[in-house]
């Protein structure tokens, strides 16, 4: 990771991370996520990927489909010295179709490099616009 950003709060952390995906930009996206192959992705398709290596992967993917847009609402944190856990419902826009809701979680450790994502666990939440039984589209 070249030109390496200090992130000074998780919610800077945060706000990278979102605006690299409007931005589809994902050096920017990566350079939110601790360089540690123990880093953990999980996306609610079920994909579940650890190391920076995959984690990065998985986003080019992402970003080269579909432009998304990310409405987010958080909904808890926990904040410490070293840690720090963001829990927020994403409602995804892509194509004019709407994905969601999708209910993340997020950890931030404090480094060297001020604070870095080191897990994101993203799952499908209950839509109360769906007829019980039926599957909604996860975009990502």
């Amino acid at each position: 990771m070249s030109n390496v950003l200090i992130h000074a709060t998780p919610e800077d952390a945060e706000s990278a991370f979102y605006n690299a995906i409007a931005q589809r930009n994902l050096n920017a996206l990566m350079n939110v996520w601790a360089e540690d192959e123990e880093i953990v992705c999980i996306h609610p398709t079920g994909a579940h990927l650890v190391g920076f290596a995959a984690i990065q992967a998985s986003w080019r993917g992402i970003l080269g489909g579909a432009k998304m847009e990310i409405r987010r609402q958080r909904v808890a944190r926990w904040n410490g010295m070293l840690i720090c856990v963001h829990h927020l419902i994403e409602n995804l826009y892509a194509n004019k179709e709407v994905g969601g809701p999708i209910q993340v979680t997020h950890i931030y450790l404090r480094g060297p490099h001020g604070w870095r994502l080191t897990c994101r666990h993203a799952s499908p939440g209950a839509n109360p616009m769906l007829k019980p039984g039926k599957m909604h589209r996860v975009l990502h």
